[in-house]
């Protein structure tokens, strides 16, 4: 395993005020998975899940409260000095605004050869080949070097943040969001872009999403998050295939669909997402739960195998497994309203 987060907890502390209690933030509570060089690990969920702060946490732009990130087999998140400097060489991340990723009072070249000269003290001769290099694997001009980042689309400014973090040949990359303020027509571009520089280089991705039909065709392997926990994950194929966990089912039922005569199936969720300020007892999911009963709001569920590589974290399989519910097919309903 190239990349690992094992058991990761990150809180952060809220100061109170005179209409608030000073508290903790639960941004991440016990997230575990790791990435393989060559595979896709997606990251999905609504707005205030925690994912960006897991990618954070990658990176070590965040040091976890509790577990470890883990490179190499080797635990990375008290380094410090040149062992930090060395990890984040190979550690790269492509952010999700190429408009404000790239400093405008910069020429391209000097944005892409700028991590090459903090990190390896290169020369000038040998950044400006390097910077070349990096242009061409993202489809640009070596022309390109000489223009400022105003100069260019929205796409082609994407691809000249994925240069530089390429440019000094890193071993993974945190995708942030990647192609979410693009056009649907440059995102295809980018994602495409994104695969050749994968297969050809062998990059382990980390890859935060909404978009539910880009981690579908993208990812290798694909976590659910709800309130800072992964509440199912697995082979993308299966966790799409056979959604397990209710929050999975509904996440799957609000994206659109090509064919509205066969909807994924899954129940409409109601409500917001609760406070990290305050989770809920028990399952963190439990409040908006259509098929939540007596032991959700006590116990945490334990973590069950549901087949084919995938894992998922709720009471219903604790009291019964439900039978696989493939897309396409409605869900069927067993004892107090659970699935059968």
């Amino acid at each position: 395993m190239l990349l690992e987060a094992r058991h990761l907890v990150k809180r952060f502390d809220v100061g109170g005020g005179l209409f608030r209690r000073a508290g903790q933030v639960h941004a991440v509570e016990d997230v575990s998975f790791g990435i393989e060089p060559g595979r896709t690990f997606a990251l999905v969920g609504e707005s205030g899940c925690g994912k960006t702060t897991v990618a954070k946490l990658m990176l070590l732009l965040e040091r976890p409260t509790a577990g470890e990130v883990v490179y190499r087999g080797r635990a990375v998140s008290g380094l410090s000095g040149g062992a930090l400097t060395e990890f984040r060489s190979e550690v790269q991340a492509v952010f999700q605004d190429p408009y404000s990723s790239l400093n405008p009072r910069l020429r391209v070249g000097r944005i892409v050869s700028e991590p090459l000269l903090v990190h390896n003290r290169m020369s000038g001769a040998e950044a400006r080949k390097r910077v070349d290099e990096a242009l061409e694997v993202v489809g640009l001009p070596r022309a390109a070097a000489k223009l400022y980042p105003h100069e260019f689309s929205g796409g082609q400014r994407q691809r000249i943040a994925i240069a530089r973090a390429l440019a000094l040949r890193p071993k993974a990359l945190v995708l942030d969001e990647p192609t979410s303020a693009l056009d649907v027509s440059i995102r295809a571009q980018i994602l495409n872009l994104l695969s050749d520089i994968q297969e050809e280089f062998g990059l382990a991705y980390l890859i935060i999403a909404h978009d539910l039909a880009l981690v579908e065709h993208f990812s290798h392997e694909t976590g659910v998050m709800y309130l800072g926990a992964l509440v199912e994950w697995g082979p993308t194929q299966t966790v799409f295939d056979r959604p397990r966990h209710p929050y999975t089912q509904a996440l799957l039922a609000s994206a659109p669909h090509p064919d509205p005569d066969h909807p994924p199936p899954g129940d409409v969720i109601r409500g917001e997402i609760g406070s990290a300020l305050s989770p809920p007892a028990g399952c963190r999911f439990h409040p908006r739960c259509p098929h939540a009963f007596a032991p959700c709001d006590r116990a945490e569920p334990a973590t069950t195998d549901t087949g084919q590589g995938a894992w998922a974290r709720c009471h219903l399989l604790d009291a019964g497994a439900p039978a696989p519910v493939r897309r396409g097919e409605p869900a069927r309903a067993g004892a107090a309203g659970r699935p059968a």
